[in-house]
């Protein structure tokens, strides 16, 4: 079976929404397409959407049938790689929006400029450019 279209949802579970949001939407300088209680989105590029949702909902939500995430707070869970036109600004506004530092902008091994900075939850976020060769 062939695939024609695929949405993907990248959803990344925080301890409070209202907080990543505004560090997202300071980092990504965009506002969210979608902000309630329970799930905040930012609509990335055609299909591709970041969520953030709070810890206590994805746990209310499934239960026991996974850990709480909330344990391993701070901990990096996951890695967001984004592909921007210009890396240096984002990182600059995710370092400026409370984030911190893991790596500044350099030449990569697998040749793209990317700079990582770790979120307000522990997220390992990485601003990158494709270096044409």
């Amino acid at each position: 079976m062939k695939i024609d279209a695929v949405q993907s949802h990248f959803i990344l579970y925080v301890a409070d929404q209202q907080r990543a949001t505004r560090f997202y939407e300071s980092v990504l300088a965009i506002a969210p397409r979608l902000n309630v209680p329970g799930m905040t989105e930012f609509a990335l590029a055609d299909g591709c959407v970041l969520g953030l949702m709070p810890e206590a909902g994805i746990k209310a939500l499934l239960g026991a049938a996974i850990a709480d995430p909330a344990a391993a707070r701070g901990t990096p869970r996951c890695e967001l790689y984004l592909i921007v036109d210009d890396p240096a600004a984002f990182h600059a506004r995710a370092l400026a929006a409370g984030g911190c530092e893991l790596s500044a902008l350099a030449l990569r091994d697998w040749g793209d400029r990317a700079a990582y900075a770790q979120d307000l939850d522990g997220h390992v976020v990485a601003f990158a450019a494709i270096v044409e060769a």
